[in-house]
């Protein structure tokens, strides 16, 4: 056992007070989603009665404040998770080219691939919209999903994973006649586990926080995804300061509820993308 001196002490202690100033504003706002919004700055923290009258609000189908919280939460769950599903598979498929299939101008792809990755995204917002209006697609699930269904980063990052795993594996699946597919699905990704959640991790985090985009190609409330709505809503209805924190609550709870299911496998590919 390790003895503990008075500066690692220090350290530590110094650490868990940091840790606790980060996390005290999620607390307070978890906390203070549970009161009336009345109380909310007039009552202690952990004083008064707490309530779910707040995410009743939100979640109620009458459509409070001519606001469709409910129908715009299940958008943008619908959205998060198609563009998810589709930038994981167009990155295991892409990625397997790239690391183990030669092919002419690979090269030329992968520097194409970086720097995509340099340039910022909103650099490609108007040339997205104008192309989005020519294919009518403008107040369309289409438009906030097309745009992002691959990613050069996600393609990049598995690639390289892919490049790590032996031939050997691959040159056997072929010998007991697997598939493309079968290759895939039965060596390479199982082997690649950890980065395939960190891209999956990170892909469906950005689609759920995606606020500009939708912002400029949505038009109907109805269609818009939770995170807009919840601004506009904070913007036009101040005084509902409750329902605006317990909708902050929701909008951050699938985040965290992905990172502490796949934690393990996130922080194995966060140590392998490290080597």
């Amino acid at each position: 056992m390790k003895k503990l001196t008075p500066q690692s002490v220090m350290i530590h202690l110094v650490m868990f007070l940091l840790a606790l100033s980060w996390l005290y504003p999620f607390i307070w706002m978890v906390i203070s989603s549970l009161k009336p919004t009345a109380q909310i700055y007039t009552a202690s923290l952990f004083s008064g009665p707490f309530t779910l009258e707040n995410y009743n609000f939100l979640l109620d189908n009458s459509q409070r404040a001519d606001k469709p919280f409910l129908r715009t939460l299940c958008n943008s769950l619908f959205i998060s998770i198609t563009i998810t599903a589709s930038v994981t598979l167009s990155s295991i498929l892409i990625g397997y080219a790239v690391a183990k299939t030669p092919f002419y101008g690979k090269n030329a792809f992968k520097n194409l691939l970086i720097v995509q990755m340099v340039f910022p995204s909103f650099m490609f917002i108007i040339p997205q919209f104008v192309l989005m209006r020519e294919l009518g697609l403008i107040n369309s699930y289409s438009a906030m999903i097309l745009p992002y269904a691959m990613g050069a980063w996600g393609i990049f990052m598995v690639s390289q994973s892919f490049k790590g795993t032996p031939n050997d594996y691959i040159h056997a699946a072929r010998l007991d006649r697997a598939s493309l597919w079968g290759i895939l699905r039965h060596v390479m990704m199982p082997l690649n586990k950890s980065i395939l959640a960190i891209v999956a991790l990170f892909t469906f985090s950005s689609s759920w926080d995606n606020f500009l985009w939708p912002l400029i190609v949505m038009r109907e409330a109805e269609k818009m995804p939770f995170s807009v709505l919840l601004a506009t809503f904070s913007k036009s209805y101040g005084v509902y300061l409750g329902p605006v924190l317990a909708g902050s609550v929701l909008q951050m709870l699938p985040v965290v509820v992905l990172f502490i299911l796949f934690r393990k496998y996130f922080l194995e590919g966060m140590s392998l993308s490290l080597k």
